[in-house]
């Protein structure tokens, strides 16, 4: 690709590419106020952090007032990676600093099947994502409990298509029960926990969102065993999911009761956080933060919260407040939603759509009373996008049939609309005569 505009990329032949799986430039490529902040800034000063600048202590209080109280230590990194990583190491600290009589005891962390956190050595040892892939991890390290994903279409308490509150309810406490059980193992075989790492929704899992209760039932669990609750917001951050900033607050019945609140103990951001330039964080509270502290060793990160790219997080904050840009992802995702729940009614394909705002998951299958997975034609289905009608879109969760869709913020309803048009047009028209024998993964 050689340029972009809003929704649009560009190739060096010029042909425009609509961009439906591109969670990293959250206002659009390419946003003019984005651009502008980049080049006054870098025209001034752009240096390592060992000097303090306006920027970053302007953003850091900008992302803290954006997250419930009391999170408020902001620590800037280049990655989300490195925001898990060192997610990792502040739960490591505050375990350490609280309960110093545990420090012989090995630190156990819960991660969710399918999930995933970054490339370090130490949150791929978290990220069971990669587990499956290659021949580099073996095996999950011992210090590491995974729990069954909380996907209520094809897990391990899956539901049928009436899917009520009270069965919700039900799959919510079957999934936690892993967790509880997790955190009981731990305390039985003479261990202890540091954490509980989860994606608020799970996008290479194939856009899972939690079933309401399961993770006040979960954090629950995990507080009461001594560990802290990793809110991972790389993926859904900054209001993708429209009806709320951060996917940790979403209930997928659609109704936010205040009790039901949960503030995470630590939270990380990244992606999106300066619309395609390198910056992360790691948002906690006073208390882990003094517990890091305590220890005694350092934090530094040369280049993580630099002027330049503060200027562009700093910029990326205020178009998405000035163009309402979280409210446009509740309507146009409700709109895009709509159409291919309207496409699944004569699509035998469509097996399951979910998510919620700019953050969809929609799964293929051959049968849907078997759910066999329709991994051939979701491969086909993405190449012929590309490459017949110009659309890029993502191809994702455990069996590779869930079209993913995590578009830039500025997504219209004219999108949304050539978006299904070229669907219906590939399940219609290109698949029906295709040989499929040729296919194999699609690399997206």
């Amino acid at each position: 690709m050689h340029s972009g505009r809003g929704s649009r990329l560009y190739d060096i032949d010029g042909n425009s590419y609509l961009d439906t799986r591109n969670n990293v430039c959250h206002v659009g490529h390419q946003h003019p106020e984005v651009v502008h902040a980049i080049n006054a800034q870098v025209q001034q000063l752009n240096t390592n952090t060992r000097y303090l600048h306006p920027n970053s202590s302007f953003l850091a209080k900008k992302l803290s007032n954006l997250l419930p109280a009391p999170l408020e230590v902001v620590f800037f990194v280049n990655s989300g990676s490195e925001a898990n990583d060192l997610a990792l190491r502040l739960a490591r600290a505050h375990k350490y600093s609280k309960s110093p009589d545990e420090r012989s005891k090995k630190q156990h962390v819960i991660a969710v099947d399918h999930g995933y956190h970054g490339h370090t050595l130490a949150v791929l040892d978290v990220s069971p994502y990669k587990h499956y892939q290659g021949d580099e991890i073996i095996s999950c390290p011992g210090n590491v409990k995974i729990v069954p994903c909380p996907d209520v279409y094809r897990g391990k308490h899956s539901l049928g298509d009436a899917q009520d509150d009270r069965e919700m309810e039900q799959a919510a406490a079957k999934y936690a029960s892993y967790v509880e059980n997790a955190c009981n193992d731990a305390s039985s075989e003479g261990k202890t926990l540091s954490a509980f790492i989860i994606e608020g929704g799970m996008s290479v899992g194939g856009v899972i969102l939690p079933p309401k209760s399961y993770l006040k039932r979960c954090v629950e669990a995990v507080h009461n065993a001594g560990g802290l609750y990793i809110a991972d917001e790389v993926q859904t951050g900054f209001g993708r999911l429209g009806k709320c900033m951060w996917a940790f607050q979403h209930t997928v019945d659609g109704d936010d009761d205040s009790n039901e609140v949960l503030i995470p103990d630590v939270v990380t951001v990244g992606k999106p956080f300066a619309n395609g330039m390198p910056l992360a964080a790691v948002v906690t509270t006073r208390e882990v933060a003094s517990s890091f502290e305590s220890l005694g060793v350092e934090y530094f990160n040369t280049f993580g919260g630099n002027p330049v790219c503060c200027a562009a997080g700093i910029a990326m904050l205020h178009v998405l407040d000035s163009e309402r840009l979280q409210q446009n992802a509740l309507i146009v995702g409700t709109y895009l939603r709509d159409l291919f729940s309207k496409l699944q009614s004569h699509q035998p394909l469509i097996g399951d759509i979910r998510g919620c705002g700019l953050f969809l998951g929609i799964e293929l299958v051959r049968d849907r009373q078997t759910k066999e997975p329709a991994t051939t034609e979701t491969s086909f289905l993405c190449s012929t996008l590309k490459s017949k009608y110009h659309i890029l879109t993502s191809v994702d969760g455990p069996h590779d049939n869930v079209i993913v869709i995590k578009p830039p913020m500025c997504f219209s309803k004219a999108d949304a609309n050539e978006f299904v048009l070229c669907f219906e047009k590939v399940l219609t028209n290109d698949l029906p005569s295709a040989s499929l024998t040729w296919i194999t993964k699609t690399p997206t």
